[in-house]
This record gives C-alpha cells, structure tokens and sequence, in this order.
C-alpha cells in the first residue's frame, strides 16, 4: 500500500483549484523575473506563509531554480506544533499538492538517516506541517523529473543543527538542491522588523554561521527556520561560495497593518 500525505493546506495557503493555483505561481514568478543565472546553485531560502503574503517573496528564489536540473529536493522545514527531540523525515512514499504526487526519494533519505542517529524516519513534525507543503507546488512548477527528502526538525538545539548539518554534507552533489524554508521575525512593527530582518540577510550573505548562531540565540535576529539555515551554511562551509539575498519584505506590504508585521526573505547560495 502506496502512502501519500494529503494537500492539508491547500485552499487556505493556496488555491486549491489546480488551474487556478497554477496560474497564481506563474504570475508570481512573472513578476519575480530577475534575469540572474546562479551557477552550481545548491540552496535556495524561501519563506511559507500563505502565498497573498509571501508567495512573490519565495518566487524569487524559484526564478533561480527555473529551467535547472536537479534529481533530488531536500526540504527542510522547522515544526511549528508538534516538538519532538530529534529530526523526522517522512516515512511514507509521496507528498501530494494539487499539481499531482512529488515522490519521496527512500534511497537518499536512508543515506541521511544512516549518517546519524539523531535523524529517523517517521511522520512526526509531517502530520500538520505546512512549511514543507507550501513550497511543492513551485517545484512542481519549475522543475522536471525530481523527488524530494521532506525534513522536519522537532528541536532546533545545537546539537540537533550540527548533526544534520554533517548529514547534508554527506549527500550535497550538483544534481541535489536542499530548499530552507522559513518567515523571519514574528509580530514586531515594521521598524523593529526592518531592522531585525536585515541583521539576518547580512548574516547570510556573510555566510557567518556564528555570527547568525549568536544573533538567534541572543534574540537579536529571529527565524523559525532559524537552526536550518544553520546546519545548510555549516554543512556549506567547506565549499567556497556565494550568497545571494533576492528579495525581502514583511505581511505589512500586504495587510497594510504596520503594528505587527511578519518577515519574510528569499535567497540563494551556489559557487
């Protein structure tokens, strides 16, 4: 018996009508056209809140990837309401979006999981998860041919960073792309916001894994995504690379309430 995890989010982060939803990914990547080539790109940052928030945001980063070649898509995503002390890769045999099944790549999960024992197969983190989900439908979009390494990581510890940062570096190659998903600062007014979210882009196109760990861990940066970003500029730190922040904006643009506004950042990292 074939597993699939259902669209949970469809018609509410995004359309639900296939024809519908695909014409709202087209016209956001129309409008998040930046022309820019990134050789040997291998990750791409994108945020997940609902697409009328931060769709054109992560279109931006789905540009960079358009027309590319890749085999395998590790997504990584944080747990926002299920906490378990580890790092869960789902268990079951595909995701399905609205655009049809992306199918999960058992051989390079295994690979992942074998390579520590922090990291285990299961649905934790995947039941009610929307990170993940939200980005599938622009990979349908914008690749061909490709499975995906859905990763939850229930503890973003830094014990639980650094295992699956020595975990990715083990199965990073040119036909693999790892896809961070996180939103920046949460419920801070568009000042403070500002000001936060672009310490972190400068943390990241510094690629200063510690000087991002100290900022998230003093406060003065936030990301829910935080510790994968970290354990991706880690798992990258042996390689000479680039780091490129593509857009960046916050729910504020969108609601026009400035009170309490949501980050939200694309970027990509390739050498």
């Amino acid at each position: 018996m074939k597993e699939n995890r259902p669209p949970y989010f469809a018609g509410s982060f995004y359309p639900r009508n296939p024809d519908v939803l695909q014409f709202e990914i087209n016209k956001m990547l129309h409008a998040s056209e930046h022309g820019l080539l990134y050789p040997n790109l291998q990750t791409i940052i994108a945020p997940h809140a609902g697409y009328s928030y931060s769709g054109l945001t992560a279109a931006y980063a789905y540009n960079a990837v358009k027309g590319k070649k890749y085999s395998t898509v590790i997504i990584l995503s944080p747990s926002h309401h299920e906490y378990f002390p580890g790092i869960s890769i789902y268990d079951g045999d595909a995701y399905q979006t609205p655009l049809g099944l992306v199918h999960v790549n058992h051989d390079a999960a295994e690979l992942i999981v074998k390579s520590s024992g922090r990291i285990f197969r299961g649905k934790e983190g995947h039941r009610q998860e929307h990170a993940i989900e939200i980005q599938l439908p622009f990979l349908q979009t914008v690749l061909n041919d490709f499975t995906i390494v859905p990763i939850v990581m229930g503890d973003q510890d830094e014990v639980f960073v650094e295992s699956l940062a020595e975990s990715l570096a083990t199965v990073l190659n040119e036909e693999t792309l790892i896809v961070v998903s996180s939103d920046l600062s949460h419920y801070h007014s568009q000042q403070k916001a500002d000001l936060m979210d672009e310490k972190i882009a400068q943390r990241i196109e510094a690629l200063d894994y510690d000087g991002l760990a100290n900022d998230l861990n003093s406060g003065e940066v936030e990301a829910c995504g935080g510790g994968l970003i970290l354990s991706v500029l880690k798992a990258m730190e042996r390689k000479t690379n680039i780091a490129k922040v593509l857009h960046r904006t916050t729910s504020g643009e969108v609601t026009l309430d400035y009170n309490q506004v949501v980050g939200y950042l694309s970027a990509a990292i390739y050498h």
